[in-house]
């Protein structure tokens, strides 16, 4: 399975914030979105960085409480890894796991096609999984 099977069921809607906006809005969008990150854009449209909640946190901890105030541009992540729609859904799983990375932006490219979360990578190897395991069992139930 590739991220473009993905991206066809769930759609390829990006939240995104802009670097000026305050730690306390980019809260607000995650929470309204029900998301755990939003890329951080450029007037144009061009990806800065993207921020997570994760980021957050970490920006909580080490600014204490007038973090809310900063601004996106402080804390998000600047160095974005990201993929291709035609990258398979295994090795997507594996470079979160090497870069510690819960979000992927999906790059067609120079546009972002959507973005996949750990979550939906995890929910989709499961279905495949579960398809693979019922095709084998029919396949034993008529072979004999």
């Amino acid at each position: 399975m590739i991220i473009a099977n993905i991206l066809k069921r769930k759609g390829g809607q990006v939240f995104s914030v802009n670097p000026d906006d305050t730690i306390h809005q980019v809260a607000v969008t995650l929470a309204q979105h029900r998301i755990g990150a939003a890329l951080v854009s450029d007037p144009h449209g061009g990806m800065l960085g993207i921020i997570s909640e994760r980021d957050i946190v970490r920006g909580m901890a080490g600014q204490g409480p007038g973090t809310t105030q900063l601004h996106a541009r402080h804390l998000m992540t600047r160095s974005v890894i990201t993929v291709t729609p035609e990258e398979k859904v295994a090795t997507a799983l594996a470079l979160m796991t090497d870069r510690r990375v819960r979000h992927l932006p999906v790059m067609e490219g120079t546009r972002v096609a959507g973005m996949v979360s750990i979550g939906d990578l995890v929910k989709a190897r499961i279905e495949q999984a579960e398809l693979e395991a019922d095709e084998l069992k029919n396949y034993v139930a008529t072979a004999g």
